[in-house]
């Protein structure tokens, strides 16, 4: 049995449109809405030492480099003054 053309590309064009709504269907998250959860996120890291040594272990156990390593752990100190400004892109991102 052949199936017709016209309806070979209504399907793939039914399938392309369904795909697309359900990777959209997650709402885009709004700016004061990633900063609320960075700061959530920030505050149970900081009072919380399971929490914060899980983390750490997750994200710093697999560097092998020593360096690296001791950045990735500062990466997670609590209550440090931040080296940079709020704003400014790392040394690492400025083009000079």
């Amino acid at each position: 049995m052949r199936i017709p053309y016209m309806a070979y590309v209504a399907a793939i064009a039914l399938a392309a449109a369904t795909a697309g709504a359900a990777a959209q269907s997650k709402p885009p998250e709004s700016a004061q809405q990633n900063v609320r959860e960075s700061q959530q996120y920030e505050q149970l890291l900081c009072s919380n030492p399971a929490f914060r040594q899980k983390r750490i272990a997750q994200e710093c156990g697999p560097i092998t480099d020593p360096q690296l390593h001791q950045n990735c752990l500062a990466s997670f100190e609590c209550g440090a003054a931040p080296r940079r400004g709020r704003n400014r892109p790392p040394p690492s991102e400025t083009i000079r």
